[in-house]
């Protein structure tokens, strides 16, 4: 079996949060992004699903296909920072999730 190697994409977490709070900025603000509540609904549910998916999928690869490497931190700072940075994208997935399935089924004044 191929070995599945992942690298640690810090600029990639940053940008997933950016686009998170920037979306949820503009339904706070504007109130809709298209116009209807339940397209609004779905692109909120899409997009927080997809910006959960890269914190989990660096939870999985750290638990199961990073067993056997010796150093994948430089030091155990770095990798609490790490895990940090993944909750915190988590957390904003999450986020954006709610605000998604709240669009979608509640009514937009």
């Amino acid at each position: 079996m191929e070995q599945h190697r992942r690298k640690r994409n810090i600029k990639m977490l940053w940008a997933l949060i950016l686009l998170g709070i920037a979306y949820s900025g503009v339904l706070h603000y504007q109130r809709t992004l298209t116009g209807l509540g339940e397209v609004d609904g779905i692109i909120g549910v899409l997009l927080g699903l997809y910006i959960c998916s890269h914190p989990a999928a660096n939870l999985v690869d750290m638990l199961f296909f990073r067993q056997g490497a010796r150093h994948p931190f430089s030091s155990r700072r770095s990798a609490v920072l790490w895990l940090v940075l993944n909750i915190v994208v988590l957390l904003i997935g999450w986020v954006v999730i709610f605000g998604g399935t709240t669009r979608f089924f509640g009514r937009v004044d």
